[in-house]
């Protein structure tokens, strides 16, 4: 053990500057093996270390700490320790091992799902993404495992802080699915149908080489998010998703693997769309009951029901774009509800959301569909308006730059010189302005 206590002293005499830390990395770096075989007794000597001092060279003991099995027990004292050295490290000095922290990170949420108390793990996990984040346009691998805890825990709003930021700079492809499948659960949470909508179109549309599970989950919940916020359903992708993604997603939403016969089974979401374009309540809650098991294998029943509940509200919204005045009477057998005094509640949930405009005179049980009242010509929707400009600017000149870079980019130019042959001159970008002689 007289190395790990020689190692112990150049950590404390080599973590008070940004060269000395430098050096101490080299020596970490080579220490890194024997550090591993003497990994069950290297707990006690975290206690000679600060972690808000000696952030790196304790980040190197833990992270060897922890690499072997884990019991219940021990997760209790680890959970603890990782959850205060995340609290107190100092950014500078765990960037320089980001491999080593997200290995800690990720070992510490495995912990908490261990213990069952995914609670305990949110905070230190969204102050390890703000430390390893360069800028918070920066999507680290960390992203997907806080989003992971903020849904076991039912913390949506928590999570929804971090999906409000736009994002640059992705290290790997699937902590960009990730983020975006799980932020779209989060979403789907807190009834944030739209940007639900837009997180889990990013899952579909991203490029891929081959399908891959979270986007075939990630569709399934696109079409039911579709339904409920559009009330309909466009069967084709868009031109930019991946040849793989348009010839692959839709067949793999027509079928269900059943677990207990290991045989697969005809299902189909966009079957269920297709009742529900229909706008007939009777043929979608039958093809509901008939595949409920099937919904519910897939954890989507509850979505599926808020799709059928969605399906009263389309049909009174088409009420408005035929009828000034209607009856209660008239719109519960319409869209056939039971009672005139549930179209009422349909109607004044609809009005609470901003989702219709209309007035409900109680006396004669007659509904007013009315016009948006908004003028867009108040201070705040001016604001509004001024900061969507300024964010669609903001971003234009990221695009630009980010061309500007593509296509001066070895890698890129390479491509589509052995390509050349195969398309015209004029399928070419140009080269960017400022680079013209």
């Amino acid at each position: 053990m007289n190395s790990v206590e020689g190692l112990l002293t150049q950590i404390q005499g080599l973590s008070s500057t940004a060269s000395d830390v430098l050096s101490l990395q080299n020596v970490l770096k080579q220490a890194d093996e024997s550090l591993h075989a003497e990994s069950t007794r290297l707990l006690p000597f975290l206690d000679q270390l600060d972690p808000s001092k000696h952030s790196l060279g304790y980040l190197y003991f833990l992270e060897a700490c922890t690499a072997g099995p884990v019991t219940t027990e021990s997760a209790s004292s680890f959970v603890l320790i990782i959850a205060r050295f995340i609290s107190s490290c100092v950014a500078e000095q765990i960037r320089l091992a980001p491999d080593k922290f997200i290995s800690v990170c990720k070992r510490f949420k495995d912990q908490v799902l261990l213990l069952e108390e995914p609670l305990r793990g949110v905070a230190p996990m969204l102050t390890a993404v703000r430390k390893l984040q360069s800028s918070t346009e920066h999507l680290t691998t960390l992203h997907p495992e806080f989003l992971l805890l903020c849904l076991l825990a039912k913390c949506y709003k928590t999570g929804l802080s971090i999906l409000e930021e736009d994002i640059f700079e992705v290290d790997q492809p699937r902590d960009l699915y990730l983020y975006c499948y799980y932020g779209g659960m989060i979403c789907i949470g807190q009834k944030c149908f739209r940007k639900a909508l837009e997180l889990l179109h990013n899952v579909v549309t991203a490029p891929m080489s081959t399908i891959n599970a979270i986007a075939v989950e990630a569709y399934k919940k696109y079409i039911l998010v579709s339904l409920i916020h559009h009330g309909q359903l466009s069967t084709s992708l868009p031109k930019y998703a991946s040849g793989v993604a348009q010839r692959n997603l839709k067949s793999l939403c027509l079928v269900h693997f059943n677990s207990r016969t290991n045989d697969v089974e005809g299902f189909s979401y966009i079957e269920l769309a297709n009742s529900y374009n229909n706008g007939k309540i009777a043929d979608l809650e039958t093809y509901v009951q008939a595949n409920m098991e099937k919904f519910g294998s897939d954890n989507n029943l509850g979505l599926v029901k808020q799709v059928v509940s969605s399906i009263y509200k389309r049909n009174i919204q088409r009420l408005t774009q035929t009828y000034l005045t209607l009856s209660l009477q008239d719109i519960a057998n319409t869209v056939q509800l039971n009672s005139p005094k549930e179209a009422e509640m349909h109607v004044l949930q609809m009005i609470q959301d901003g989702e219709i405009y209309a007035t409900i005179n109680q006396k004669d049980g007659m509904v007013r569909f009315l016009e948006d009242p908004e003028l867009y010509k108040t201070c705040e929707m001016i604001e509004h308006i001024d900061l969507s400009i300024q964010r669609l600017m903001t971003l234009s000149k990221k695009l630009t730059v980010m061309d500007e870079l593509i296509s001066c980019d070895p890698l890129y130019l390479g491509k589509a010189g052995r390509e050349r042959q195969r398309f015209d001159f004029d399928d070419f970008d140009s080269v960017p302005q400022r680079f013209n002689i």
